[in-house]
């Protein structure tokens, strides 16, 4: 994945983040079908402990069942951190807006094989309000 250097959104624009944090919401998203795979093998309960002691949640001693449900609540707060955030930017463009952000797609992607419903100045000002309510979402 190469990082396009885009111009800097105007800090006169009501959805104004800086650059460089914007980036990091991006990078957080793009992490989002990692996230769910690894809730939906949590569901599993034959998951091997030696990917339970890879996680954040190693200072629980001896208890995989904890772990297990550590790690879904982990991985569950983040999902729905960034669903809430789509759907809040728009609840008719939401799902368009989260295959976007969590799948690297453009605009001319999302028109032209996913049929979305809006014009590109109207999508690219939710995509932007997206960013900005997670943004203060994860302050």
């Amino acid at each position: 994945m190469t990082t396009l250097i885009r111009a800097e959104l105007s800090k006169k624009n009501k959805y104004w983040i800086s650059k460089h944090r914007h980036y990091e919401l991006k990078h957080f998203c793009l992490q989002y079908p990692y996230w769910k795979k690894a809730y939906e093998e949590f569901d599993d309960s034959s998951i091997s402990l030696s990917m339970i002691e890879h996680i954040p949640t190693s200072n629980i001693p001896g208890d995989p069942t904890a772990k297990r449900a550590l790690m879904k609540e982990y991985y569950s707060k983040r999902i729905k951190l960034i669903e809430k955030a789509a759907m809040e930017a728009d609840e008719y463009l939401y799902t368009y807006i989260l295959k976007a952000v969590t799948e690297e797609l453009s605009f001319t992607y999302l028109k032209t094989r996913l049929g979305i419903p809006c014009g590109k100045d109207m999508y690219y000002d939710r995509y932007r309000k997206f960013f900005w309510i997670l943004n203060k979402s994860r302050d």
